[in-house]
């Protein structure tokens, strides 16, 4: 059994607030694969369904952020699931909109909701950290968390980010953690199609069509055209147009030629 809690602040108040990327998440992957309605439960709203045979619950806590973690604890000791099999959709500041890591373990990097749950489950859990980008300045980190997402951004990379959550999300229930980033990924932001190959130049004739090729179709010169031709070009002329049982003669005559000797 697996426990998927997406992280936010309850109250209509708060719905579309950057900070509550997590409970977006959780919504679409319940509606996504027809889990059951939410129920109020445990200090949170829990859904139950399936993914890949395995039982999958998902908390919304609504114990307000900075108390998620006893929500996240009274789940886990109820069911016996074990920390290592919760996963843990959270807004990240430290990635740009759109993009999406996951890790297991480590800090929780400031962030109030990761903080509690530390302290009530332990640190082994997965984490699906969701970028909504940072501000530039620390002194506005709280208004942009607890601040909209715009008009623009609802309609373009977040609903595109959380569609494709939704979509992948059963290859975390598999360990496939690589596979949901990867997928993910090419979703929100296709790769660019490769450009067309450019055709390769036309293949030289075949035998004899470049210029100076000695097998060249090309008229041998004879005449005036001969008589201006270097004594090597005319034994090679001459060489050619000669039949092979006259080779020697030829050869002979032609140097006889060339050099103003007779034969």
């Amino acid at each position: 059994m697996f426990l998927v809690v997406g992280l936010g602040n309850p109250g209509s108040g708060y719905a579309a607030n950057r900070h509550n990327i997590g409970f977006m998440a959780a919504d679409e992957i319940v509606r996504r694969h027809s889990f059951g309605p939410w129920r109020r439960k445990f200090q949170g709203q829990l859904s139950e369904g399936e993914l890949n045979g395995e039982k999958v619950l998902v908390l919304k806590p609504e114990t307000f952020m900075n108390l998620s973690g006893q929500s996240v604890g009274e789940v886990l000791r109820f069911y016996k699931i074990p920390v290592e099999d919760v996963i843990v959709l959270h807004d990240e500041l430290d990635l740009p909109p759109g993009k999406l890591r996951v890790k297991r373990g480590g800090g929780h990097g400031g962030h109030n909701g990761l903080r509690s749950i530390d302290a009530h489950c332990g640190k082994e859990y997965r984490r699906v950290r969701l970028g909504i980008g940072h501000p530039g300045e620390k002194s506005r980190v709280h208004g942009h968390v607890l601040g909209d997402f715009s008009k623009s951004e609802q309609d373009g990379w977040l609903m595109t980010l959380l569609d494709a959550v939704a979509a992948e999300f059963a290859r975390l229930t598999k360990g496939d953690d690589g596979g949901f980033m990867s997928k993910v990924s090419n979703i929100v932001t296709p790769p660019k199609p490769k450009a067309p190959k450019k055709d390769k130049p036309a293949a030289d004739k075949a035998k004899g069509g470049a210029s100076g090729d000695p097998k060249s179709d090309d008229p041998a010169p004879s005449g005036e055209d001969m008589d201006n031709l270097s004594g090597a070009a005319k034994v090679r002329v001459e060489k050619a147009d000669t039949p092979v049982s006259n080779a020697a003669n030829a050869m002979a005559e032609a140097l006889a030629k060339a050099f103003g000797k007779k034969k």
